[in-house]
């Protein structure tokens, strides 16, 4: 035979009285919980601009910096190229040019002298050179016979000088006057970049 317990009615009171129930009215609760969405949109917004300014300054100021170093990358480079080019410019002036005029000299004053031929004329013509120069144009207008020739020497013209004089008239062919302004040229180009450079970089 099996023996129940007894189930005895407990009469002790509960020490924990049950929490007040608050009622919230649906409309207030629905703007409140609006107004917080608001808030908090807008917040988040405001933190998206300021984030994206913030990046957007560091970038301007990146490209600055970037486009500053490349321009002086740029004139360095420059300096550089224009710096080698100017002795070898300054050797062609002085060296190869005159060569060149010294070689063509003689040709220049044959096609000076070509449409003289075609007059066949007997008055003489003067070639006045440098006496360096002098026997070179001799020996290009040794088969010129059809024309009266007369060569002086004259010591106080350049070897790149020669005065032709024919009548009264005179034809000057100044091949030092043309190397000596292409070496201004140079001169004064580099001299003007030079002043360019120092006053752009202080």
């Amino acid at each position: 035979m099996t023996r129940r317990g007894i189930q005895l009615e407990s009469f002790e009171v509960d020490p924990t009285p049950p929490e007040p129930q608050i009622e919230i009215d649906p409309r207030a609760f629905e703007e409140e919980r609006l107004a917080a969405f608001e808030k908090g949109y807008t917040a988040g917004w405001d933190d998206a601009i300021a984030a994206q300014e913030a990046e957007g300054v560091k970038l301007r100021s990146e490209l600055a910096q970037n486009l500053q170093e490349l321009s002086f990358t740029y004139h360095e480079a420059r300096q550089q190229v224009l710096g080698a080019l100017r002795p070898l410019l300054v050797d062609i002036v002085a060296k190869m040019l005159p060569a060149m005029a010294r070689q063509t000299l003689a040709q220049m004053v044959v096609e000076q002298l070509d449409p003289l031929s075609e007059q066949a004329t007997s008055v003489p013509i003067a070639v006045v050179a440098h006496p360096a120069s002098l026997p070179m144009i001799e020996d290009v207008m040794a088969n010129r016979s059809s024309l009266p020739l007369v060569f002086q020497p004259e010591p106080s013209l350049g070897e790149g000088q020669v005065y032709l004089k024919f009548a009264e008239t005179e034809t000057r062919i100044d091949l030092d006057g043309v190397i000596g302004a292409i070496g201004k040229a140079i001169d004064t180009y580099f001299s003007a970049n030079q002043d360019q450079e120092e006053a752009a970089h202080g």
